[in-house]
């Protein structure tokens, strides 16, 4: 009888349920001294947890973050200009709620993916849609779906997500075409949702980076209203890495 109802859980899909109905089969001696009411309340329990787990597992997946970063890997010594007030509250994911951005700015080799990736990571144990993207990797997928109509849908996709990561901001020149996708993806997500730009450059220097006055003030106007920055600054963590 406890194997067909172990059987019919799994079918059910409610493994984190009979998973824990093993366990109290194999471990009679632990169980068994517990009421009905308990011991239905332990197999609740462990469902809800693998459940989140399971979750936890498809969003950092979807996430395609570049690094495998954990907030516990975050690096405070390195003299960078990093504190770790700004980090602690920023990991509680609280700016997420308020639909604020993030400008991560700082020479090559700082440490800003490993950061935004850090916090990347929270924000998925926490249950938010996150992804990760190279900006001039985004654009050209944006130019590709127009040629097969989709460009609608994967725009309302992007907008969807409660934290979109953007690398190598203004590292390479934008066209007339470029400009207009991300001023679609900034106008979207303006104050609904939040997102991480990363940059080598100074924010002073982004309004020239885009290239064109009206679209560049609409666009920063949207992600720098409302936004914690983070400036970077020593010499490349990757260089002396490889020294030691």
């Amino acid at each position: 009888m406890l194997d067909q109802t172990i059987t019919q859980l799994r079918q059910l899909k409610l493994s984190g349920m009979a998973n824990a109905l093993v366990t109290q089969q194999e471990q009679p001696g632990t169980y068994e001294g517990l009421s009905f009411e308990e011991r239905l309340q332990i197999l609740a329990d462990n469902e809800l947890n693998d459940r989140e787990r399971r979750k936890q597992s498809r969003l950092l997946k979807a996430a395609k973050l570049k690094i495998a970063a954990h907030p516990q890997d975050i690096d405070y010594e390195h003299p960078r200009g990093l504190k770790k007030p700004i980090m602690a509250s920023l990991l509680q994911c609280d700016w997420i709620n308020k639909y604020q951005n993030l400008l991560l700015t700082g020479p090559c080799g700082s440490g800003k993916t490993h950061l935004a990736c850090a916090l990347a990571h929270a924000a998925c144990v926490k249950g938010y849609r996150v992804k990760y993207y190279r900006l001039s990797r985004l654009l050209l997928g944006l130019t590709q779906t127009k040629a097969d109509g989709s460009y609608s849908k994967a725009l309302q996709n992007i907008a969807k997500l409660d934290l979109l990561i953007l690398d190598d901001w203004g590292l390479e020149s934008l066209n007339g075409a470029q400009r207009n996708d991300l001023m679609e993806i900034m106008d979207d997500r303006n104050g609904s949702t939040s997102t991480i730009i990363i940059s080598q450059l100074p924010t002073d220097q982004w309004h020239q980076s885009i290239g064109d006055n009206t679209l560049a003030d609409a666009i920063l106007d949207r992600l720098m209203h409302n936004a914690h920055r983070m400036k970077l600054k020593g010499e490349s963590m990757r260089k002396l890495q490889a020294i030691t």
